[in-house]
């Protein structure tokens, strides 16, 4: 399978993307505090599922996967954190929670299919 394929990560990818336009218009406080955190944590998604796409044993791949949802939970976090300090707009935040619950929904049902057929 070819990354650019791959539902779960193009989904994740356009999610980080538009994180990351949003917090670059934070001035410098938000941005280095919340916004660091919030980028790297939305970047790790697609990272870690790259990287375990790429590995060649899916024991490997579902160990990248599960790192993969945890980074989705921590921004699920700097998101709400977002949120309640102010930097984003309840609209959306509304979009970027609509948007990571639907990541994890799929994301579960990736790694529940990991190891039912060999990649």
């Amino acid at each position: 399978m070819k990354l650019e394929e791959f539902g779960v990560y193009t989904d994740a990818m356009k999610m980080s993307e538009e994180i990351w336009n949003i917090v670059m218009k934070w001035d410098y406080f938000a941005k280095d505090t919340i916004g660091k955190q919030l980028v790297r944590s939305a970047d790790s998604v697609t990272a870690n599922l790259s990287e375990g796409l790429g590995r060649y044993h899916y024991k490997e791949a579902k160990h990248f996967s599960y790192y993969s949802r945890g980074s989705l939970f921590e921004t699920k976090t700097w998101i709400t954190k977002a949120n309640s300090r102010k930097l984003i707009t309840d609209e959306q935040y509304a979009d970027l929670i609509k948007q990571i619950n639907n990541i994890g929904v799929r994301l579960n049902n990736y790694i529940k299919s990991i190891g039912k057929t060999k990649k």
